[in-house]
């Protein structure tokens, strides 16, 4: 298969200042002063390489600051890698950054033609695609108005409709569908859907890991400015999700999470020291996987012996919905008595939780739910992530199955 980009070994270094000139006699001062302890030399990239065949649509993931950006930027031009070589077989089409490449003085009729001629197209080759693009874009209202004063949105529409408008043979994108409305973000998704169809190579850079595993064939994970891993999109999405949540669980331990964050009640006779969370294999957990193992255990301590308590949860969505509230009673686990310290494990085989971060609430009544002697109320929180489930509307994984018969 042809190849339509190729990365060998790039590298990219920008300089960061971090000297504040105050006036221009210390700016002309400085042009003859060389103080290199305000200059730090940051890699965006490193020894980065890749290749994109034609006709794939690949999807390039990360933190914030891993040099996605940076590698559209580099196969567009705007910028020159500091070291390795490119190779891009075919003209660009680039959605980078809104407002880039639009005149802020011109109109957005004005800007079509600037941007045509960019790209290579006569007048009348323009003119044949003016009235669809301003058509996608929903500005017939607007489009003979100089786009400083459009919205965030208005110039994503426009961006848009230019960039694909043209028949690029390789699209990038970097993450400007994320500021247009749903509907419109509806008429982005099939259109690209179609420029896929036509074989046109797409790049496509996003937070929304549910979006690259709809629209991508491939992925590349980026960190730091070096490829982690490229491969097939769902074994790289499942694979950075995975180190994302060893992060954060790592980072949610060492925080802490101790009763208290809610609020909570109760006589003390009995009270809850600690709710910890455990995957199936006994490792304390901050961050699941819709699907996994979850424990929470609940250790208690008793002043004074206590017959037949009730211990209860509750789960809910950080913004308040109560998704659920089972305790031992109801469940037909009963507890005879307890005195001094203990734990009761809460299990769940298989969490249906979709991604989000949950509040827990822990509780120790009497047998009837009456009197409490402990109820810590949202004292507690961990968080969920998609891992190998697409499924992401709604509260809840609910297990199904499908059938078709014709006729």
């Amino acid at each position: 298969m042809k190849t339509t980009i190729r990365f060998e070994q790039i590298s990219k270094q920008f300089i960061l200042h971090h000297e504040q000139t105050r006036s221009l006699q210390e700016l002309a001062i400085s042009l003859f002063r060389r103080n290199d302890s305000s200059r730090e030399r940051f890699w965006a990239l490193r020894d980065v390489s890749f290749a994109v065949e034609h006709g794939e649509t690949v999807g390039l993931i990360g933190p914030n600051g891993a040099g996605k950006s940076t590698v559209l930027k580099l196969i567009s031009r705007i910028i020159e890698p500091s070291s390795g070589r490119i190779k891009v077989d075919g003209r660009v089409g680039a959605l980078l950054e809104l407002g880039a490449g639009f005149h802020p003085d011109l109109t957005g009729r004005e800007n079509i033609f600037l941007n045509g001629s960019i790209l290579g197209l006569n007048r009348r080759e323009i003119s044949q695609r003016l009235e669809s693009i301003v058509e996608f874009a929903e500005l017939s209202r607007f489009i003979d108005m100089p786009v400083r004063n459009y919205s965030s949105g208005m110039l994503m529409r426009l961006g848009f409709a230019v960039a694909t408008s043209f028949q690029p043979d390789i699209l990038l994108i970097d993450e400007v569908l994320a500021v247009g409305d749903q509907a419109f973000q509806a008429k982005c998704l099939q259109r690209i859907a179609q420029i896929r169809e036509r074989g046109i190579t797409i790049l496509f850079v996003s937070h929304s890991l549910d979006m690259v595993r709809r629209l991508c064939d491939r992925a590349i994970w980026l960190d730091e400015g070096q490829v982690q891993a490229v491969g097939p999109v769902d074994e790289v999405v499942v694979s950075y999700l995975s180190q994302v949540g060893r992060d954060t669980n790592i980072r949610l331990l060492a925080e802490g999470d101790g009763a208290g964050r809610g609020r909570r009640w109760g006589s003390g006779e009995a009270i809850i020291t600690n709710v910890e969370f455990q995957d199936g294999s006994g490792h304390a957990h901050r961050v699941f996987q819709t699907g996994d193992t979850f424990v929470a255990r609940v250790h208690y301590r008793a002043q004074q012996p206590v017959y037949r308590p009730t211990f209860g949860v509750a789960i809910y969505r950080e913004d308040g919905t109560h998704i659920n509230g089972p305790n031992t009673v109801r469940s037909g686990y009963e507890i005879d008595m307890i005195d001094g310290e203990g734990t009761v494990d809460y299990v769940i085989e298989s969490l249906p939780l979709l991604p989000g971060r949950y509040e827990f609430t822990a509780a120790i009544y009497d047998y009837h739910s009456i009197h409490s002697y402990d109820h810590q109320h949202r004292a507690y929180t961990f968080e969920v992530q998609a891992g190998t489930m697409l499924e992401k509307e709604g509260l809840v994984h609910i297990p199904c199955r499908w059938e078709h018969r014709y006729g």
